[in-house]
């Protein structure tokens, strides 16, 4: 695993944990100002800027914090020189959810690029598959 790999792969698993705690803080550390981020629940047309990344994690936070799991089950990385991504699967239900449904997964991807030297969040997508 290359160095960038490595700095990515802590930026993530550090992020999930912060969501996982319910860390606001932990959550926005390492995101760009000008993120774009295409969640499950509206808006459809995604959620711009870092502030406006804010402001969508709090009922996320409540609804997790009913018992919720949020672990990251795989993550893939590839980087280049200043820019990568990075998809993963998660464990993200509630505990009789995944009783019902145990294969089920969230999806995430991660467009990453670096800026003086340090790895930035600039994309997420995060999504449950269709049936």
């Amino acid at each position: 695993m290359s160095d960038d790999e490595a700095e990515i792969r802590a930026l993530i698993t550090g992020w999930a944990r912060s969501v996982h705690r319910g860390d606001l803080d932990g959550v926005l550390a390492g995101h760009a100002e000008d993120l774009v981020m295409f969640d499950v629940p509206p808006p459809d047309e995604g959620i711009r800027g870092l502030a406006a990344y804010r402001a969508a994690w709090p009922p996320f936070f409540a609804w997790q914090a009913q018992g919720a799991c949020f672990d990251i089950e795989s993550l893939d990385i590839t980087a280049g020189t200043d820019v990568a991504y990075a998809y993963a699967l998660l464990r993200c239900a509630m505990p009789e959810e995944l009783a019902a449904h145990p294969t089920l997964r969230l999806r995430l991807t991660f467009g990453l690029r670096k800026e003086h030297g340090r790895w930035l969040v600039a994309h997420e997508h995060h999504s449950f598959p269709h049936d």
